[in-house]
């Protein structure tokens, strides 16, 4: 099976003589998170000279430095360094979804047209950290080729519906919540012809800065005016989530300040964060612990797979089961803030799952 990445290029253009210089944006952000050079380099596997020598193209490139050394204290990036840093972060959070599904459908195009080509399974399921790790170990399965599109919670439901996918991820708040959630996926749903097949859980919240120097511990602080927020694409479950805990609080979402400035995943809103763009986001704990940002947690949700019952017999599906059973799922997992199995690939029946909204 051939395998394809695609990742962006960073590159810094002038008018005045048609200078460009690419930078490498990771080797910075690893200065930025160990104070050395020498780590950089390392990761980079560059030399310690070449290191600098690249770091001192840069700075004259933008007739700025990027570090400063400090005897004893290692080395540090200035304040326009850093903004590189976190400017490189939160593309490349926006950015990493829409990379991995073209890689994806490329992928499949590529490897359908070959001899004896993998078996290949459809997944659609919203972005976040557990899906990652279940196709990273997927990826590792002989001869089984799983076509993962990252879409919205309620088009992952649209997608299995219209025969799109094979399994549709979805999630669903736990407590009082959680009825006005199903509401508005019910109808995608026949208890007769689809199961759901357990998989994590989440702790879902408030992301803020570090040690939450605004004291933001509500939604109702995020009406103060003088709060920024970041809040998730208007298609996103988690933005239904957030709409339905606004709704429970009665609150207007039109009076928070940014309600209307919108990002695609739960890293890209935490990455708004961390830079000092924003001062709060609602996503989950793995986002906040991703950035060193602080968290507080409002929800827990249940993460599962809903499929049409017939397929549970195809190889493929008892496959992937037998991974989310496995060892190094739960491995994976246990290593992500925040998250937890909850009875991974095991086969429910939708009433069951949607009865612990009564």
């Amino acid at each position: 099976m051939i395998q394809i990445e695609i990742e962006p290029v960073w590159r810094f253009s002038k008018r005045e003589g048609n200078r460009s210089l690419q930078i490498m944006l990771d080797f910075l952000a690893e200065i930025h998170a160990t104070g050395k050079i020498t780590a950089a380099a390392d990761k980079a596997e560059v030399s310690y000279r070449h290191a600098w020598n690249l770091i001192e193209k840069w700075s004259d490139f933008f007739e700025m430095p990027l570090v400063v050394r400090k005897q004893g204290s290692g080395t540090r990036l200035t304040p326009f360094g850093e903004k590189l840093v976190w400017a490189g972060q939160r593309l490349e959070a926006r950015l990493r979804p829409l990379l991995q599904n073209l890689s994806q459908e490329l992928e499949t195009e590529i490897n359908q047209m070959l001899p004896n080509g993998p078996l290949v399974l459809r997944v659609h399921a919203s972005h976040g950290f557990a899906v990652p790790k279940l196709r990273e170990l997927l990826s590792r399965e002989p001869g089984l080729d799983v076509d993962f599109r990252y879409v919205s919670n309620q088009n992952s439901l649209v997608s299995l519906s219209h025969g799109g996918c094979d399994l549709a991820g979805m999630h669903l708040p736990q407590g009082d919540l959680r009825k006005r959630a199903i509401a508005v996926s019910k109808g995608w749903l026949n208890p007769s012809i689809h199961r759901v097949i357990g998989f994590v859980t989440r702790e879902i919240g408030l992301i803020v800065a570090r040690g939450n120097p605004l004291g933001i511990t509500t939604v109702e602080r995020l009406l103060d005016p003088q709060i920024r927020f970041v809040n998730r694409d208007p298609d996103s479950g988690t933005r239904q989530l957030f709409e339905l805990l606004l709704a429970q609080h009665q609150l207007d979402g039109t009076r928070i300040n940014g309600y209307e400035h919108a990002e695609f995943t739960h890293a890209a809103v935490a990455a708004y964060v961390a830079s000092g763009m924003a001062d709060v986001a609602f996503g989950v704990e793995a986002a906040a612990r991703q950035f060193d940002l602080g968290f507080v947690r409002l929800l827990t949700e249940d993460y599962f797979f809903v499929c049409r019952k017939d397929i549970l017999e195809v190889d493929a599906v008892r496959r992937i089961l037998k991974v989310m059973q496995g060892r190094d799922f739960h491995s994976a997992i246990s290593l992500v803030p925040g998250y937890s199995v909850r009875d991974p690939g095991v086969i429910k029946t939708i009433a069951d799952v949607f009865r612990r909204s009564e």
